[in-house]
């Protein structure tokens, strides 16, 4: 087993870390729609564009983890969620100097309301200015991470659901 591990950065640089710095963190992120947008935040470090969400605390659940990341970075209130996938990644977060090895799970959430949380009331380090961003023009690139498979499925969504009528 190698001393050192290979993590992306926030910045889309590799770095080696030391295996002994990197701490685990759960995480889970939403997929929320609405109206042919979807809700995502801008990420203060490169201004890419990040789901919501966030780590999952010791003792709460994945759902649980979700509706509060929902509530405390855009005043969304959200279901329980569909479960879409799961990856792993480690990341080296450039401000801080921190390194994680991350799981992080993706659920498709429905909003209960719609009325996001002022800027200033962002309760999150790195993510701001929650807004719905019209899907049509969203690409794999603007998303800070896992933008292909977000992009594939928002678009796969829509396509399905214009099929339907």
């Amino acid at each position: 087993m190698a001393d050192t591990v290979l993590c992306r950065s926030i910045y889309g640089n590799t770095a080696l870390i030391p295996r002994k710095k990197l701490k685990f963190r759960p995480s889970v992120y939403a997929i929320v729609v609405h109206e042919n947008k979807v809700l995502l935040l801008k990420s203060r470090s490169t201004g890419l564009l990040a789901l919501p969400g966030g780590g999952i605390e010791l003792g709460e659940t994945i759902v649980d983890a979700l509706q509060r990341e929902l509530r405390e970075e855009t005043g969304i209130e959200v279901d329980d969620g569909r479960f879409l996938r799961f990856d792993e990644s480690f990341f080296y977060y450039d401000p801080s100097d921190n390194a994680y090895h991350a799981f992080r799970f993706l659920y498709a959430c429905q909003p209960l309301n719609f009325d996001l949380v002022a800027d200033e009331d962002v309760d999150d380090g790195e993510n701001e200015k929650p807004r719905w961003y019209d899907i049509d023009s969203l690409t794999a690139e603007q998303l800070l991470f896992s933008g292909d498979f977000v992009v594939y499925y928002l678009k796969g969504s829509m396509a399905a659901d214009h099929g339907r009528g």
